[in-house]
């Protein structure tokens, strides 16, 4: 099977694993109409968080398209070896039976050999239904927790970036979940979108054509460009046999060309491995802990 057709098999168990009977998604719908007010102090929030956001490259390190070796440079002065040894991917799923009970899990991979060096979960109870636009009121509490406990006791692992499954400026109001995180943990991120959702005049049916069109080999990449002007993001084609691209956007501290090159370069598959393993672990940590 292709491997365009295995992640199509994993988005189509994804949305299996988040369907809800229709009562609990009438449920949902009425807990997400009493947090209407809850949702303007989240926006406030968001704002607020927001005026921290650097989209441009703030780290010791650079990384060298196509090559192994990192070099790195702050200030004027240039630093010797500081390599991006440590790259950290985190995502959360979620219990077919109660979309309530979610396992959260952090994933490092050491560079350039992806292997992964770290792991960690969380199982949880989320109160919050997921409500467009506010995903990271729900899951970045989770998230940091992971991120807190990796700080203090394994230190020399901690990563110096985080891919996120979910969306950096990507998002309606700038400041998806992989922004969120990033600001918060004061770490740069990377938001890895396996779906596009409609941001700024963008969607699926336009992107659809232009993948088809400019998207022919793995490495490939499109600027997003909403309707504003303003380049939201890039569609990357990961592997030859992917159809599907993968949508990469800023979360904090890195520009898009930089993030483009470290996402081409963790692709063993559609997804880049700090989040496919972040994925698969923590679907099969739930699966064993219930």
């Amino acid at each position: 099977m292709e491997e365009d057709d295995d992640e199509a098999s994993k988005d189509n168990d994804e949305v299996v694993g988040l369907a809800m009977t229709d009562r609990a998604e009438e449920d949902a719908h009425n807990v997400a109409a009493r947090l209407l007010p809850q949702q303007a102090q989240w926006i406030e929030e968001q704002e607020h968080l927001k005026r921290s956001l650097v989209q441009r490259d703030h780290f010791l390190w650079k990384y060298v398209p196509g090559n192994d070796i990192i070099s790195t440079v702050s200030g004027d002065k240039h630093v010797e070896d500081n390599s991006l040894h440590y790259v950290g991917g985190v995502d959360l799923s979620f219990c077919k039976e109660d979309p309530s009970l979610a396992c959260g899990a952090l994933i490092v991979l050491e560079m350039p050999r992806l292997k992964v060096v770290y792991k960690d979960f969380d199982i949880v109870h989320l109160d919050l239904p997921y409500i467009p636009g506010f995903l990271a009121f729900r899951e970045s509490p989770v998230l940091l927790e992971l991120l807190r406990k990796m700080r203090m006791h394994k230190p020399a692992l901690f990563p110096q970036l985080l891919m996120v499954d979910g969306n950096g400026i990507l998002h309606p109001r700038g400041f998806g979940l992989a922004s969120h995180l990033g600001v918060l943990a004061d770490i740069p991120t990377i938001g890895i979108g396996k779906n596009l959702h409609h941001v700024d005049g963008l969607n699926d049916i336009v992107v659809k054509v232009l993948a088809s069109k400019y998207l022919k080999k793995a490495g490939d990449a499109i600027d997003l460009i909403g309707k504003s002007g303003k380049v939201l993001g890039a569609a990357l084609k990961s592997k030859d046999d992917c159809k599907k691209p993968v949508f990469v956007s800023i979360g904090h501290r890195i520009s898009l060309d930089s993030a483009i090159d470290i996402v081409r370069a963790c692709c063993m598959y559609r997804l880049p491995e700090p989040v496919r393993q972040a994925d698969i672990e923590s679907k099969e940590y739930l699966r064993k802990m219930l």
